[in-house]
């Protein structure tokens, strides 16, 4: 789960935020082998998907495809794409150069026709973007009828603790920006994010022809109980991530 850094708090240097790009090697070593994503995240994504053989999904914000590479070993035909360069560099040696890859910012529309997949992940993407309007009308345009859109965010009671035990006088009901500086592999750069509550969520994907069929706040997989004693604790009795299957109707 992230800190949120009282000075860090606000706007940031938009040629910066978000950066992904600086700090591709090393964020894709931790979300290989950290407790966040090995471990939690995403076996909860996997899980919710459930039976994928033969399924066209598109792996929305891959970043260096483990999510893409494990629906793939699964018996899925994959589309992924980022908005990092970068990390798609990484999925491309890790996938190979048959993968279907593509640069592309869920803020703009998507390079697929109608109704190409049978599944939509998005996984730990939504909370970047201000408005999820445009961005989840074109997740439910790609979409088959009856397709799935499966989502995991930062979950906003969370995220709503952190910053009230930093002291700030926030409202869980406000949609809201905050920023903080992540610094890996000796790079740093400014990530910014957007609270905002559940029903503003749950609205959200109503009002884009999305069907909620699950709710769920998982545990972390038992194996990082000894890998991660602390971390297991910590996010066994308080969830970060908050996850959603949605029908697309």
């Amino acid at each position: 789960m992230p800190t949120v850094p009282e000075d860090h708090m606000g706007s940031a240097r938009p040629s910066r935020v978000n950066d992904y790009d600086s700090l591709a090697e090393a964020y894709a070593a931790e979300n290989e082998a950290g407790i966040a994503n090995a471990y939690y995240e995403r076996p909860a994504i996997l899980a919710l998907a459930g039976e994928v053989s033969g399924r066209r999904i598109l792996d929305a914000g891959c970043g260096s495809g483990p999510t893409f590479a494990a629906l793939r070993e699964r018996g899925a035909v994959v589309s992924g794409i980022d908005s990092s360069a970068g990390m798609l560099e990484l999925a491309r040696r890790r996938l190979g150069e048959g993968a279907d890859l593509q640069v592309a910012d869920l803020r703009d529309p998507l390079p697929f026709p109608d109704g190409a997949f049978d599944d939509v992940i998005a996984s730990l993407v939504l909370h970047y973007l201000e408005d999820w309007g445009p961005t989840l009308a074109e997740l439910r345009r790609v979409l088959r009828t009856g397709g799935r859109l499966i989502v995991s965010v930062d979950h906003p009671f969370a995220i709503h603790a952190l910053h009230r035990q930093a002291g700030r006088k926030v409202s869980y009901l406000a949609t809201y920006n905050w920023t903080e500086e992540w610094t890996m592999g000796g790079q740093s750069a400014p990530m910014s994010f957007w609270h905002r509550p559940l029903h503003e969520m749950t609205d959200a994907f109503a009002a884009a022809g999305f069907r909620v069929a699950v709710i769920s706040e998982p545990q972390p997989v038992p194996a990082a109980r000894e890998l991660f004693p602390d971390e297991f604790r910590a996010l066994a009795s308080g969830p970060s991530f908050l996850f959603f299957v949605l029908d697309a109707d």
